[in-house]
């Protein structure tokens, strides 16, 4: 009985040296430098859209593609762009995302991405950043710009260097010809994952 109990707590004690958690961690030097790829199925893009001043709907969207260029030792080489296909809505009220898609709201067919391309990373401290970058959505480009907190760095599950953060932004309604009882700021915010190539 010993020995099963000792068997079990060594394989115990490998499998948790062995799980992708015991390597993440939020040191930006964890990730190497180099060109990164955006791991679509592990981001979420959400978007919180004031309800009438009483609450936030919230909207989901699947991103398409994104890359970023990551350079621990110099904050202000950093690259990142992210697209995001707006037909990919989803909501919990049903009907409501085919709606959206058109014309009168997100007009998808016309529109069919939103991206955002930076401009400036500037380091806040060494988990925390702003970046600045051009948003495009409905056909009309603003400067916005992102908080974003790093989550993790490390090797990942498949051996690969993975690096997470958590963004948000927000956006003025009025600028992208929504109906007028959509008013006031939309948050965007991400959790992304991006694995160096």
């Amino acid at each position: 009985m010993h020995n099963r109990r000792t068997f079990a707590a060594a394989a115990f004690a490998l499998i948790l040296a062995a799980a992708p958690s015991a390597f993440a961690q939020a040191d930006p030097n964890a990730a190497a430098a180099g060109a990164y790829t955006l791991d679509i199925n592990h981001t979420a893009v959400v978007a919180r859209v004031p309800h009438q001043n009483f609450s936030f709907e919230i909207f989901r969207f699947t991103p398409t593609a994104g890359t970023l260029t990551w350079n621990p030792a110099s904050a202000a080489a950093n690259q990142v762009n992210v697209t995001v296909s707006t037909a990919s809505i989803q909501t919990p009220v049903e009907g409501f995302a085919q709606e959206l898609q058109g014309a009168r709201y997100l007009n998808a067919q016309r529109f069919p991405e939103a991206t955002f391309v930076s401009t400036a990373f500037r380091q806040v401290d060494a988990t925390h950043a702003q970046v600045d970058g051009n948003f495009t959505f409905k056909g009309v480009t603003k400067q916005i710009t992102f908080d974003v907190e790093l989550i993790g760095a490390g090797r990942g599950q498949g051996g690969a260097t993975v690096i997470g953060f958590h963004a948000t932004a927000t956006i003025n309604n009025a600028d992208y010809d929504f109906p007028g009882f959509i008013r006031g700021n939309t948050q965007i915010v991400i959790d992304a994952e991006f694995q160096k190539r």
